[in-house]
């Protein structure tokens, strides 16, 4: 099944169970796939398309986490934190920090990088690799420090 016909099927779980919050997260979820479908027009959406959603919207969940954190709206925190678990449970399982960094120290070996002006080609062949289960902002925090 597909991941849009899933998140259709899940909505449909979701009514029936009366969980009006994670419905209201699966209907935000199917309606970023119809705008990414409009943009790709005539293009059909792909299941690599629909990763790029999620983990768009992921990632804005998370910022927004954070913003409301440092505001200190407890609430819409909480709000947000149900909605990324949700979003998370439709992304491939992420990888952890040792993990990437063994990647990434592969990857630098593997291309022989040795200044900061490599960054760019070391984070696109970490992500070639890890196929979207590292966190992008955690890779190049890693880069960072092995390429200083």
């Amino acid at each position: 099944m597909s991941l849009k016909n899933q998140i259709m099927a899940d909505i449909k779980e979701a009514m029936k169970s009366k969980d009006s919050a994670r419905v209201s997260t699966l209907r935000f979820i199917n309606s970023a796939f119809k705008n990414k479908e409009i943009d790709l027009r005539p293009n059909e959406l792909t299941e690599k398309d629909c990763m790029a959603v999620l983990k768009k919207l992921a990632k804005q969940h998370k910022d927004s986490i954070e913003q409301y954190q440092n505001a200190g709206r407890e609430d819409l925190v909480a709000k947000e934190q149900q909605e990324l678990v949700v979003v998370e449970q439709y992304l491939p399982e992420q990888m952890s920090e040792e993990q990437i960094a063994k990647v990434v120290s592969e990857v630098i070996a593997e291309m022989g990088a040795t200044d900061m002006k490599q960054m760019g080609a070391v984070m696109k062949m970490v992500g070639e690799k890890t196929a979207g289960s590292a966190d992008n902002k955690i890779v190049s925090q890693i880069v960072k420090e092995k390429l200083k």
